[in-house]
């Protein structure tokens, strides 16, 4: 672990690779579990803001389930995550032809229709932020339905830090990103 800012790291980050395999996976994480993704609090208003523009991208399914639940939900242990479909999928998976789980609201996104991607939890997948009073702690979080991303991320030597760039420069920064790629080439070396 390393200390960047008001950030503890996990040195895994810097050392596994990923890149996600979606034709390997079909977007298992947004099916497997039993949780949704984790929101933050500005992320609830966002969420019941843009429904109506990415309903009409949504399955059947996930649009009772948001009807019946919201746009987001509070755990028994106060954390907000995305609602679920009976216990499973996330209210806001769609399908491709080919069964793979998508974003609805990345498609709505995709379409032009909205000007927010996604969950920045979705987005910084396979990394896992947990705030805390002093710090946040940012970790790599290995589950095996994400083995091929890992086999492809180390075929193509693409480490974890590289592949959730995006996501990292939108939760902290490019100031912090710019740090993080300082660590990693010392590490490196």
């Amino acid at each position: 672990m390393f200390q960047l800012g008001k950030t503890i790291v996990s040195e895994d980050i810097i050392e596994k690779d990923f890149i996600c395999n979606l034709s390997a996976c079909k977007g298992a994480c947004c099916i497997d579990g039993d949780a949704g993704a984790p929101l933050d609090k500005a992320e609830v208003k966002i969420l019941e803001d843009i429904y109506p523009k990415v309903k009409p991208y949504l399955r059947k399914e996930g649009i009772a389930a948001i009807e019946r639940q919201g746009t987001s939900i509070t755990t028994d242990f106060d954390d907000l995550e995305t609602p679920l479909i009976d216990g499973a999928d996330c209210a806001y998976v769609i399908f491709d032809d080919k069964k793979t789980a998508l974003c609805g609201i990345e498609e709505a996104y995709n379409q032009g229709e909205i000007d927010w991607k996604k969950p920045v939890s979705c987005h910084l997948y396979p990394i896992r932020v947990k705030d805390y009073t002093e710090f946040s702690g940012v970790n790599y979080d290995k589950w095996e339905i994400c083995d091929d991303a890992c086999s492809l991320g180390k075929e193509l030597q693409v480490p974890v830090y590289k592949f959730v760039k995006e996501g990292l420069i939108r939760k902290f920064g490019e100031d912090w990103y710019a740090e993080l790629e300082k660590v990693a080439e010392k590490m490196n070396s």
